[in-house]
């Protein structure tokens, strides 16, 4: 018999919630019969959304009146109390009554929330935040994005360990392979911080990943690694960067093809290869941020998404279950 798989879902967090939240349920829920959703948030609001497609018995409504609001401060939020839709939702993972909690609400309040109602992984430092990142021969995994400001060498090597499992839960028929990103690719580059973790993991016989050393950032989407480690500060901008730089290219590529008689005509043309194009650029499909270290999943959907997007961190959580990552995180660092 079929596991069924429990996601508590935040319905009030990010943009246009509670409809996008709903809309993307509906649009995961049509291949997936074996989730359930347990949805938090204004039911007054969220009912007036409820499609007749979305089937009766795939979710359940627990109602409250108050959230996080994007504006609210990581402290602010936690002193709301119990009575959020994000605390209830993440309250209902700590009482086992779901498998994951997602959100697409402010990510400091999500955090902070979290840490408060879970455990850490014994011998585990720090959280990290990771996210998934094309590359030309499939996906990355890139953390930290902006937990952690200030990193140790430990906290590398963990990154490395929770990064490891992480696309083993996600992609078991491949092999992770770790590098942490550095300013240059020779063994005397990087602060004392990078060069120590370097060392170390040189060191190990790693019976989970193959480690490759240092990558730079002009290298993330070579293909060449698919686990890359690096401090808070450093991940957080390097996505900033890469995200900015996609909209970047997008948007003058559509410039180009629409601005004269000649680009439209090489458009229809092209038509097929132009979507290819976009779909492999569409953040859409990479959505959704796990907090690696915690004891429980919580996976963090981007507030600015639409339904497809969230529907993505839907199948991300249902990936992160059955691929039993808390387990794996737990096995590795053994």
């Amino acid at each position: 018999m079929t596991k069924i798989i429990k996601i508590a879902v935040d319905a009030m967090g990010g943009d246009n919630s509670p409809k996008k939240v709903i809309d993307g349920i509906n649009y995961h829920q049509k291949n997936n019969n074996d989730v359930f959703y347990k949805i938090f948030g204004d039911v007054n609001e969220i009912k007036k959304f409820i499609p007749d497609t979305l089937y009766p018995n795939s979710f359940e409504l627990i109602h409250t009146d108050e959230k996080v609001k994007g504006s609210d401060s990581p402290l602010s939020a936690a002193k709301k109390g119990k009575n959020t839709s994000m605390w209830m939702a993440i309250d209902s993972v700590k009482n086992k009554q779901s498998d994951i909690v997602l959100s697409a609400g402010n990510t400091g309040a999500l955090f902070v929330i979290a840490k408060l109602n879970f455990k850490m992984i014994e011998n585990i430092d720090k959280p990290a935040l990771s996210g998934l990142w094309p590359n030309k021969n499939g996906t990355n995994i890139v953390l930290d994005l902006g937990a952690n400001i200030d990193c140790s060498e430990k906290n590398l090597i963990d990154f490395s360990l929770m990064g490891s499992a992480l696309f083993k839960a996600l992609f078991p028929d491949e092999e992770p392979k770790v590098a942490i990103l550095n300013i240059g690719s020779e063994e005397i580059k990087g602060n004392e911080m990078i060069k120590n973790a370097y060392k170390y993991l040189s060191n190990q016989n790693s019976k989970i990943f193959d480690f490759k050393g240092y990558i730079e950032g002009n290298e993330i989407m070579d293909g060449n690694v698919n686990v890359i480690v690096t401090d808070g500060f450093t991940g957080n901008v390097a996505l900033k960067t890469a995200e900015g730089t996609a909209n970047f290219i997008t948007n003058e590529i559509k410039k180009v093809m629409t601005s004269s008689l000649i680009g439209k005509i090489s458009t229809l043309i092209n038509i097929k290869n132009i979507k290819l194009f976009k779909k492999r650029l569409d953040p859409r499909l990479y959505n959704g941020a796990i907090f690696l270290g915690l004891d429980s999943p919580v996976v963090k959907s981007h507030g600015s998404t639409d339904y497809i997007g969230f529907s993505n961190s839907l199948e991300l959580c249902k990936k992160i279950v059955s691929g039993n990552l808390i387990e794996k995180i737990k096995q590795s660092i053994d």
